[in-house]
């Protein structure tokens, strides 16, 4: 088959030790029920719980190359997007290894990197029934959302120096899919923006997340400088977890579903001056 990045992947056999070095691959392969075929984690990655005592390899873009050989794998995931992720691949398969990329930045990209996952382990069933489940997830939330008004979303990636998620990102998708319209139009996954072009924005919804990329995160009803926002005024202004929304995989229709709940909230009564 051939990954995203172009590269023919061909293996001798359904792949039986894999290396992930993104944790939605892990989340993919713990979904056909193949937890048991992983043999080894990154450091940020412990889920599933099966797999939290497995050795560690180092990081997603900084793997360590002899830790990774000591796995023997036959097969090593890794996620498209950042130029360092895509070196250590590269490094990993002149070494001889079998790697394959995807990248993941919509629900049609994850949909696409099950199958040809399902492929690699010789279990296209197994994928099909995980697609399944994740597609009738998506289905239930369109119908639930279906006829209401589509709110404009602010999706906060870091304080600070503002940084907020654009189109072609995986959180673009989520607002998408849970009934939203992403406020921020720029054609880049994620976008600098000022505190002045977020206040002309002044979306309905905001979501400030929480995590290694922003882990002082405050709600914006918090900081005095946002309190003209309609999500602030409204009490539509929340904090959410980086590793749900911020992380493709799987774990994106939990964010859809858990996005879908806040959206489908009656809006509190703006106080009068």
């Amino acid at each position: 088959m051939s990954d995203d990045e172009g590269r023919q992947v061909t293996l001798p056999a359904p792949a039986k030790r894999i290396v992930a070095l993104y944790g939605a691959f892990n989340e993919i392969l713990a979904g056909m029920g193949l937890t048991d075929r992983i043999v080894a984690r990154t450091e940020a990655d412990d889920k599933p719980a099966a797999i939290a005592s497995l050795p560690v390899i180092g990081t997603h873009m900084r793997p360590n190359l002899e830790r990774v050989l000591a796995e023997k794998p036959d097969l090593v995931l890794q996620m498209a997007g950042r130029g360092e992720a895509l070196e250590a691949a590269d490094r990993l398969a002149a070494l001889g290894l079998p790697v394959a990329v995807f990248a993941i930045n919509d629900f049609a990209g994850l949909f696409a990197a099950v199958e040809r996952i399902g492929l690699l382990t010789g279990a296209p069933e197994a994928a099909k029934s995980l697609d399944t489940s994740l597609r009738q997830r998506l289905e239930a939330v369109a119908a639930s959302a279906a006829g209401r008004p589509q709110p404009t979303v602010f999706f906060e990636v870091r304080s600070g120096s503002l940084l907020a998620a654009g189109k072609g990102s995986m959180v673009d998708a989520v607002i998408t899919a849970a009934g939203g319209k992403n406020a921020v139009t720029v054609d880049k996954r994620i976008a600098r923006l000022s505190d002045e072009e977020l206040l002309r924005l002044a979306p309905e919804v905001c979501l400030t997340q929480r995590g290694p990329m922003n882990p002082e995160a405050r709600p914006m009803a918090e900081r005095p400088e946002y309190a003209s926002l309609p999500c602030v005024k409204n009490g539509r202004a929340f904090v959410v977890e980086e590793a749900v929304f911020s992380r493709p995989g799987p774990g994106s229709v939990d964010a859809v579903e858990e996005l879908a709940r806040l959206l489908a909230a009656k809006p509190a009564p703006e106080a009068r001056p």
